[in-house]
């Protein structure tokens, strides 16, 4: 057993706190199903395929872009979303690497 708690978690963890959190979110977990692979879809599209207002979805989308889940990018006037796949595998392969190692 290490013997000081603040040394149990891995600095190459610290920074997925915010996507482990963003992922522990059940809506937030619907909302990432949504996306077919490559799609992207507007506020819009995902409000119609859920039963949360408008003002909660983006505030879950912010979340998950903050959480590096999901990129940004305005086309007009609307802004569109697409998941980060590649990105979201390689934080959880570096936990699951650490994991592994610590068998």
């Amino acid at each position: 057993m290490r013997k000081t708690y603040a040394q149990t978690i891995p600095a190459e963890w610290q920074q997925y706190s915010q996507l482990f959190a963003a992922l522990g979110d059940l809506e937030r977990q619907r909302i990432l199903l949504t996306f077919e692979p490559g799609e992207t879809l507007n506020v819009t599209d995902l409000t119609r395929a859920s039963s949360l207002s408008r003002p909660t979805v983006s505030h879950h989308l912010k979340l998950l872009c903050e959480a590096g889940v999901l990129e940004r990018e305005k086309r007009g006037r609307e802004v569109h979303f697409r998941l980060r796949a590649d990105a979201l595998i390689e934080r959880l392969q570096t936990v699951i690497d650490y994991l592994g190692e610590h068998r």
